[in-house]
């Protein structure tokens, strides 16, 4: 399991407490609409194992790697003691109800299309499931949505 040691930065740490969730979330979305991408939004913070394992696992596995950069602006939705960002949290249908990480999806035009409880893509007590990992992303990407993906 991932662990954030004492000697990583600020910068360097996944969740920002201070951040402007709101406005970041809106910049992600214009962002997502240019690049015709959707949002993905890991809601969790720093002190969660599970969700600096996720992106440690995402990052490592090439497949997973490639369908987030093709598909998805990645923003970390801070839940924390600091700031657990609950109108933000609430906008989009309490998603923190699952524990964390928790993802959201948001499409192009910032509508939450999904909700997804992280434990069913576990693999064990350790880390991810590649496959179960790709297939929700995959599932969920702008291209999966596409109508004409399955013509008239």
């Amino acid at each position: 399991m991932g662990y954030i040691s004492s000697a990583q930065t600020e910068k360097s740490k996944l969740y920002h407490p201070d951040a402007d969730a709101a406005k970041d979330i809106a910049a992600a979305i214009k962002k997502a609409k240019a690049e015709n991408k959707y949002v993905l939004l890991q809601g969790g913070g720093n002190w969660c194992s599970w969700c600096i394992e996720f992106a440690r696992f995402c990052k490592a596995d090439p497949k997973i790697d490639s369908v987030i950069n093709a598909s998805f602006v990645w923003y970390h939705l801070n839940y924390s003691k600091e700031n657990e960002n609950k109108p933000v949290f609430a906008k989009y249908g309490y998603a923190q109800r699952f524990g964390f990480p928790t993802f959201i999806i948001l499409n192009e035009k910032g509508e939450r299309i999904h909700t997804q409880n992280s434990e069913y893509l576990e693999d064990g007590k350790k880390s991810y499931d590649q496959k179960k990992v790709q297939a929700f992303l995959e599932m969920w990407s702008p291209r999966a949505l596409n109508p004409e993906m399955y013509g008239k």
